[in-house]
């Protein structure tokens, strides 16, 4: 990938996870965006997702990752976007699949559910696991092309 840029942010309880993986992340020779939030204080996750989306949109960052309590929020909220498919990671094959058959260029996180650990194994498995292409593209079109 010649773009190695990733975008990254969470909200208050995504916070301390999301500093684990940025640390990874710099130490896998990434560059990190990081648009927040720099605490526990609390937030409102959706505010998280619109620079995220604008630098993957602008193509200042070929991939994303938020992090939230659950994950499920910022999932939810990204994936407004026609241009991003977001997948709630938990484990490594849902980081696989994601790749593989969906084409994901953001992970989601549930800070509160998913051990330091693990995201950060099924980060790795997100960044080095390419779409499968062939079959998976036209759905990939069709899952771009829905109706908003």
């Amino acid at each position: 990938m010649a773009n190695k840029t990733i975008a990254l942010a969470s909200d208050h309880a995504g916070y301390p996870l999301k500093a684990v993986l940025a640390k990874v992340l710099k130490e896998l020779d990434y560059e990190v965006l990081d648009f927040g939030t720099q605490s526990t204080d609390s937030v409102d996750y959706p505010d998280y997702i619109v620079p995220l989306a604008g630098a993957i949109k602008e193509g200042k960052a070929f991939a994303g990752v938020l992090v939230c309590g659950s994950g499920m929020g910022m999932c939810m909220g990204a994936n407004r976007y026609p241009f991003i498919r977001a997948a709630l990671i938990r484990t490594i094959e849902d980081a696989l699949l994601s790749r593989q058959h969906n084409d994901a260029n953001v992970a989601v996180f549930g800070g509160r559910v998913t051990s330091d650990k693990d995201a950060v194994d099924a980060l790795k498995v997100f960044l080095t696991t390419p779409f499968m292409e062939g079959h998976h593209t036209p759905r990939i079109e069709k899952l771009t092309n829905l109706p908003r």
